[in-house]
């Protein structure tokens, strides 16, 4: 039976942030949805509290944690080539408020690029050339500063678990997902998927101190259409 959290969610305005908010409230939550625009934030609710701040804003950020038994970070930015520092500076505040509060428990969202390899179905096409130029090239600084943000966290004292997904896409609700330690043969993440085993984790010590993979074994979209399906809801 899952027990009752007052949670922080940062990252929540964001495809997978407001997915994992829409769950948590579901499952009976009470959720502080951390955005920098809390005017854009669709959801309401009587246990839902929208709270502005930048996660690179360390007062900001103690607010946000103050009070709080958990905190879920859905944290992203767009792939390119600029340098990238809002995961592990954002994890820092993060972490040096939850010191101060006494929060032990965090889950945070980095990806399968921190530790990229060939899967069984991917072919020639993604393995040897959509994966290279993705976590290589395009992707290269955001991946950089994923890894330094896990660095961090294992570096520290709190309970922390960085969640893994691979190719995110939508589905109506969450499948019978696999999560399991380190590398998952699968090319696909519903983001339904993905918010769920993030708070399936706050029930679960197994994977404490540890990178877990996420992905999504049914109803996957196909790699032409994982293309087109994305690209156009970036758009």
């Amino acid at each position: 039976m899952r027990v009752s959290r007052r949670l922080a969610v940062f990252g929540a305005n964001g495809a997978t942030g407001r997915v994992l908010v829409g769950q948590a409230l579901t499952a009976g939550h009470h959720v502080a949805a951390v955005v920098r625009r809390p005017d854009e934030f669709p959801l309401r609710h009587e246990r839902l509290d929208v709270i502005a701040a930048d996660v690179l804003d360390e007062r900001a950020v103690d607010a946000a944690v103050a009070g709080r038994d958990a905190v879920l970070s859905a944290l992203g930015v767009r792939a390119g080539k600029q340098p990238v520092s809002v995961y592990s500076r954002g994890a820092a505040n993060i972490v040096a408020a939850m010191r101060r509060h006494g929060v032990r428990r965090v889950v945070v969202v980095t990806s399968a690029g921190v530790d990229p390899r060939p899967y069984s179905g991917g072919g020639f096409l993604f393995n040897r050339v959509m994966l290279p130029y993705v976590t290589r090239v395009l992707g290269r600084t955001l991946y950089d500063d994923m890894r330094r943000m896990e660095e961090l966290l294992r570096a520290g004292d709190v309970d922390w678990t960085a969640v893994r997904p691979s190719g995110l896409f939508h589905l109506p609700a969450p499948t019978a997902y696999t999560m399991v330690e380190g590398f998952a043969d699968g090319m696909y993440t519903a983001r339904e998927d993905l918010a769920a085993g993030m708070l399936a984790l706050l029930d679960d010590d197994r994977f404490l101190r540890t990178a877990v993979s996420v992905v999504t074994t049914e109803s996957n979209p196909g790699l032409l259409r994982w293309i087109r399906r994305e690209a156009a809801a970036r758009r």
